[in-house]
């Protein structure tokens, strides 16, 4: 492989039916000073898979930022810590729509380490207008979300 390769796309993950998978692994960084994955990054981890889930589901987030239309907000969060992950421990965040409305959507997210649920959290995003104000969000997003959330599979 030399410099004028291509350079390989990142890893967005990929959807199994309605469900989306993201594989992660866990660097020295990512850990505190007992060894363990500091609490916070569970957070970034499943904000990371939620980002590429709609991505790759045809949610053009940044087109519609950019374009003065909206942005999402975390508007409800409850996350449970089962059991901790530790240096070079090979996780999937896995992504689920649980329900969507006009103006928000719910997705329920597990860190796994195999068949290990480390951490589960249920999360509540809104569509906000520039100014922070609750709107519908595109027809064509609730939509896929509609679609993902009957257990559909968007990506055949």
């Amino acid at each position: 492989m030399s410099l004028s390769d291509p350079m390989p796309a990142p890893a967005t993950g990929r959807f199994l039916s309605a469900v989306h998978h993201f594989p992660l692994r866990i660097y020295f960084e990512d850990t505190d000073l007992s060894g363990l994955v500091y609490h916070a990054n569970y957070l970034r981890y499943m904000e990371r898979a939620r980002s590429d889930m709609l991505r790759i589901a045809g949610i053009d987030q940044r087109s519609e930022h950019e374009g003065g239309s909206g942005v999402y907000a975390v508007t409800d969060l409850a996350i449970r810590y089962r059991r901790p992950a530790r240096l070079d421990d090979e996780l999937m965040v896995v992504s689920r729509v649980a329900a969507v409305r006009s103006a928000s959507c719910t997705i329920d997210q597990s860190v796994m380490r195999g068949d290990e649920e480390l951490t589960n959290a249920t999360i509540t995003v809104a569509w906000l207008t520039p100014q922070g104000r609750p709107q519908r969000q595109p027809k064509a997003w609730t939509d896929i979300y509609t679609r993902l959330c009957q257990g559909e599979d968007i990506h055949p």
